[in-house]
């Protein structure tokens, strides 16, 4: 379970009730899953009715970092993308503290996860990524992807020691090839704005419908190429896992419903592939970084 500070109903029961407009906290669980915080459903009672939330201690992100995911939700939220809503405490703030650490409070998206996905659920998730670059695109805060080169480069060489003769070349030639990549012209002239990055089946939820409920974990976003966000979510939505190929359908159907909303500029089509490198290269260094070198 993803519960690094544990918390108690009657612990949390009056700042609900003094803090927020949300009605009275009645149930709080802790959600399995996920490595980086604490996360719980908190259920309220409020004229009765029941209301769902989700509650997240932040375990590393900072209380000057967080601003920039919570805006971006309320400003993707009130665009009209699905995704959870930051909820206001009294003095109408977004960002609290809890138990020593900064905490949010946003609303509970419908549906479930599907984790295997079909060519349908890859269309679904495509077109609305695209509409999510768009909604962003006059977002006023900026913030860099924090899991971006910069970051693969202090981060290899703490894993080194842990990989094998094979893997320490190509970790290594990978990385030259990304760093030439990211200094090149067609890097330069990508698109850019906020990115979900981290868009993984886990992160998409679809209802009882089967139509998307929305995106969720905005807590690896950024200000990114928009290539780099759909390259992450291909690698992820469209692999056979039996194989390590792009399935087909699933990735036609996603390529398709993305540039149905916005068609990808020549230099991004001359870059595809090693930005798809690229989203392969960041994950396999924080599952090398998550694997070997975990917190307590």
């Amino acid at each position: 379970m993803a519960v690094f500070t544990p918390i108690e109903l009657e612990e949390i029961k009056p700042w609900i009730s003094q803090d927020f407009k949300i009605g009275q906290a009645c149930e709080i669980r802790g959600i399995h899953g996920g490595i980086e915080n604490s996360n719980f459903f908190l259920d309220t009672i409020k004229d009765g009715e029941k209301q769902e939330y989700v509650l997240t201690i932040f375990e590393r992100l900072t209380a000057e970092q967080l601003p920039f995911y919570l805006e971006l939700m309320r400003h993707l939220a009130n665009k009209g993308v699905p995704v959870p809503k930051p909820i206001e405490n009294n003095q109408g703030e977004i960002l609290f503290s809890l138990k020593g650490k900064p905490a949010a409070i946003v609303s509970k998206l419908p549906g479930l996860s599907r984790m295997q996905p079909e060519a349908r659920h890859c269309a679904l998730v495509g077109e609305m990524l695209a509409k999510m670059h768009l909604a962003g695109s006059d977002f006023n805060m900026f913030q860099g992807n924090l899991r971006s080169l910069h970051w693969w480069k202090e981060t290899i060489p703490s894993v080194q020691p842990h990989l094998d003769s094979t893997q320490l070349e190509l970790i290594n030639s990978e990385l030259d090839a990304q760093i030439a990549f990211f200094g090149s012209n067609d890097y330069a002239a990508l698109p850019s704005g906020p990115s979900h990055c981290d868009l993984f089946r886990d992160n998409v939820l679809f209802d009882a419908d089967d139509q998307l409920g929305g995106f969720f974990d905005f807590y690896f976003a950024g200000t990114d190429k928009w290539l780099f966000d759909l390259a992450v979510t291909v690698n992820d939505w469209c692999i056979n896992l039996a194989t390590g190929e792009l399935d087909t359908s699933r990735y036609e159907a996603m390529m398709s419903s993305y540039q149905s909303v916005r068609q990808l500029k020549q230099e991004e089509v001359r870059s595809w592939q090693l930005m798809l490198r690229a989203a392969a290269l960041r994950f396999w260094v924080s599952r090398l970084w998550d694997y070997y070198l975990p917190r307590d």
